[in-house]
């Protein structure tokens, strides 16, 4: 042990005091080194020798000395100081090559289907030995987040506890989306054309009315609800195979192309621009304040902006953009009949 004594508590800053006396074999030259006075130096050197029952260092001719016990104590002192800076410095960052994490994120199906393709697109360069388990809105964010059942949610952020951390990472619409040859391509899609449409809602509570048809109503129009389904993937497929309209959020006009338009495109859909004003709609990810700092979760963090931010600049128009100034598809873990 380096220190023996009966005190109870125990000083760091007598061991830091000891490896800088113990290395420079002076008060003066060791209280410079702490940026404190050779006064308050000396005192925690008598307090030091109080403590350890030795003298530590004694004076030879100009110089000081150290006893035998403070020879035996130098290396020991040194590698305490060492691990204090190591234990009190701030979190470095990790090489993402040396991972091997399991990451749980929670978010909606369009949301998750398309994270996963570019989430292991980046891992296979970055991060080989991580994997992903991504799972369906089915717990409620804050306590998942809390209790560490999930790591990372991802989507319509409207749920969270006080000390959640959210981070927005980009704005969206909705669109109608229909299939290719669909009455609603012919000419100009207009709120009376859309409301006398079938609809396909998404909801994962099984809900029928949400901001569509609150501005529908304000034009005196109702939208006719044939079906509701819980997944966004589910509704497009359907719509593929219908005169079903199905809502998709999308890209703001002007905004880069999402990475997440391939699901739209594979399917054939057309996008139509909605003739309403329909509040805008935000994808953000949320995580508890204890993985802020941990280098995993960090990169974890910056690989699904990455996804969702600079890779969209890659993945180019698809299929979707046919008609009009509509945007291409993008996942949402909201409802489109409202935030879930």
């Amino acid at each position: 042990m380096l220190v023996s004594s009966p005190d109870p508590v125990i000083d760091a800053n007598l061991a830091i005091a000891l490896d800088a006396l113990l290395t420079e074999h002076s008060v003066t030259r060791a209280a410079a080194r702490l940026h404190t006075s050779p006064a308050a130096m000396s005192r925690t050197l008598a307090r030091l020798r109080r403590v350890l029952q030795d003298p530590l260092l004694v004076r030879a001719g100009q110089a000081m000395v150290p006893t035998p016990r403070a020879e035996a104590l130098r290396e020991e002192a040194a590698t305490v100081v060492r691990s204090l800076g190591a234990l009190l410095s701030p979190g470095t960052s990790v090489d993402p090559a040396g991972l091997r994490n399991t990451f749980t994120l929670q978010a909606a199906d369009l949301v998750g289907a398309a994270l996963a393709h570019g989430l292991l697109q980046l891992a296979r360069r970055e991060a080989p030995g991580v994997s992903f388990r991504i799972g369906a809105e089915e717990l409620e964010a804050g306590p998942a987040l809390r209790d560490g059942r999930i790591d990372l949610e991802v989507g319509s952020i409207d749920h969270v506890d006080p000390e959640t951390r959210v981070e927005e990472l980009v704005s969206l619409r909705m669109v109608a989306a229909v299939r290719a040859g669909h009455p609603l391509t012919e000419g100009p899609l207009t709120p009376a054309r859309l409301a006398a449409a079938h609809h396909i809602a998404v909801s994962r509570r099984g809900r029928f009315t949400g901001p569509l048809d609150t501005a529908l109503a304000e034009q005196d129009l109702h939208r006719r609800v044939s079906v509701v389904l819980p997944s966004h993937l589910a509704a497009m497929t359907l719509a593929t195979r219908s005169d079903l309209v199905c809502l998709v959020p999308a890209a703001l006009p002007g905004a880069a192309p999402s990475p997440l338009t391939h699901d739209a495109g594979a399917l054939g859909l057309h996008l139509l621009d909605i003739p309403l004003a329909l509040p805008p709609l935000t994808i953000g990810m949320a995580w508890h304040p204890r993985h802020t700092a941990d280098g995993a979760h960090r990169w974890l963090r910056d690989a699904v902006r990455r996804v969702l931010r600079t890779l969209a600049a890659a993945a180019g128009p698809t299929a979707a953009d046919t008609i009009g100034p509509a945007q291409d598809a993008i996942g949402l873990a909201q409802d489109d009949t409202g935030p879930v």
